[in-house]
């Protein structure tokens, strides 16, 4: 691989470039996006320029470090995870001077077409670019997030998605068989900012004890003692069958939905320079299982082994799985042919194996002025599916009185059913009614 040019060359504002740059977190299947639109540029007979670190050196104007990309860089570079030009969470939005900095470095490099690779963030930096440049320079993005979380067809995943998932999958696996062997808990965080689509992924294909997301709960909002109690319930509802062992997937965006008083009693909360909380600094998983474990112990189930884990950055930067490598090739040449033929201004798709342009206007939620989210639909058969096989407190569990006894009798000293009922009952209040497959398109689909 090449080292950083510095070469007055970068400055030849005489042909066409094509600039490429990452933002966001890292994914699975970035360096393949860049290895297919670098090699369909190069045919094309246009310049490349691989932008270093995403908008972060552009809003500095630092432009000695950005470097053309050759054949020979990117030939093989579509089997390996990471990114060779970097990333940066750096945000040319917030601050008006950013932005203008950021079209005046592309135009003094002389680009005149961007590809953007991230997440929301960058999908809503390159709809500003393309907006500030006024035609001058043509923006597309291609949107990549293990998050799963950018507004696409619900069956169209965002890049890097399916690696993560597979080995998250392979992780919990290994939790699985580790919590059975040594009986304990594990409570597993999946990343996932805002959406709970990689936990649940990764929950229900190892078929986890249970997972539980933001989206189960009204607009999103929970309370620190509504998810112990639903983790202890679930650990309760174990030990009357016999099990004092299992694993619980929880996506990170939790914190978020938790009140700030809350959760500051899991410990300091720190914020990165977007302005987001870094879940990863927070510990979710660590504060979660000792607030578990003490209501555990006040209802007298003890001796109990609770242990958090945190996957993530194990799964950002993974070598991407054949269906990502060969996903995100498709998506480097689809951004670079959709900007030669004359395209701008859009965010690309593949949508039943066929390209889709999707316009940036239509991807703007109008109540936030921001880039829609993609949630998870709690409403769906898929979702409803996963509720059913996970081994938590129902709303059917508390029809049965006997059932709740046996529950009771977990506790020390025991508690009746209705006592159990008055502390345990509220959890499933949101839970929606049976899957009803036979009239699945007459009505919603919800969960049994």
């Amino acid at each position: 691989m090449l080292g950083f040019a510095r070469s007055k060359e970068l400055f030849n504002v005489s042909r066409e470039k094509l600039g490429i740059l990452v933002g966001g977190g890292p994914a699975p299947g970035i360096n393949s996006v860049i290895s297919a639109a670098t090699i369909r540029a190069l045919l094309q007979g246009v310049e490349v320029l691989g932008i270093r670190d995403g908008f972060d050196r552009l809003m500095k104007g630092r432009l000695e470090d950005i470097r053309p990309l050759k054949l020979g860089d990117v030939s093989r570079i579509h089997f390996s995870g990471g990114s060779i030009l970097g990333t940066s969470r750096a945000n040319p939005t917030k601050k008006d001077e950013d932005m203008v900095a950021v079209v005046d470095s592309l135009q003094r490099l002389g680009v005149t077409q961007l590809i953007t690779i991230g997440g929301d963030d960058t999908s809503f930096s390159a709809m500003k670019v393309s907006e500030r440049a006024a035609g001058k320079i043509r923006v597309v993005h291609v949107p990549k997030t293990i998050d799963n979380d950018l507004d696409l067809d619900p069956m169209v995943d965002t890049f890097g998605y399916q690696t993560a998932r597979h080995i998250g999958v392979e992780l919990v696996k290994n939790l699985m068989a580790d919590a059975k062997t040594t009986s304990r808990w594990y409570f597993v965080v999946a990343m996932g900012r805002k959406a709970g689509h990689l936990a649940l992924g990764v929950g229900k294909a190892a078929g986890a004890t249970m997972t539980v997301i933001p989206e189960e709960f009204p607009r999103g909002r929970t309370t620190l003692r509504t998810l112990v109690d639903i983790l202890a319930g679930a650990v309760i509802k174990r030990l009357v069958e016999g099990r004092r062992y299992g694993v619980a997937v929880l996506a990170e965006g939790l914190a978020e939905s938790i009140p700030e008083d809350d959760l500051k009693k899991l410990g300091p909360i720190e914020y990165d320079d977007a302005g987001n909380m870094r879940l990863s600094e927070l510990n979710l998983g660590d504060g979660l299982k000792k607030a578990t474990s003490k209501r555990l112990k006040e209802l007298g189930v003890n001796k109990l082994i609770f242990v958090s884990k945190d996957i993530g950055y194990e799964l950002r930067c993974a070598d991407p799985i054949p269906f990502d490598m060969e996903y995100t090739r498709d998506l480097g040449y689809c951004a670079a042919k959709f900007l030669f033929s004359g395209g701008n201004a859009a965010m690309v798709s593949l949508q039943a194996g066929n390209f889709v342009p999707i316009p940036f206007a239509q991807m703007l939620d109008p109540g936030t002025g921001r880039t829609r989210l993609r949630m998870v639909d709690t409403r769906s058969t898929r979702y409803a599916i996963a509720r059913r096989y996970m081994i938590r407190l129902r709303r059917d569990d508390f029809d049965d009185p006997a059932v709740l006894t046996k529950f009771g009798g977990v506790c020390n000293p025991r508690l009746s059913a209705e006592e159990f009922r008055r502390q345990f009952g509220y959890v499933v209040e949101n839970e929606a009614p049976p899957l009803d497959l036979l009239h699945a398109r007459d009505r919603t689909p919800a969960v049994r």
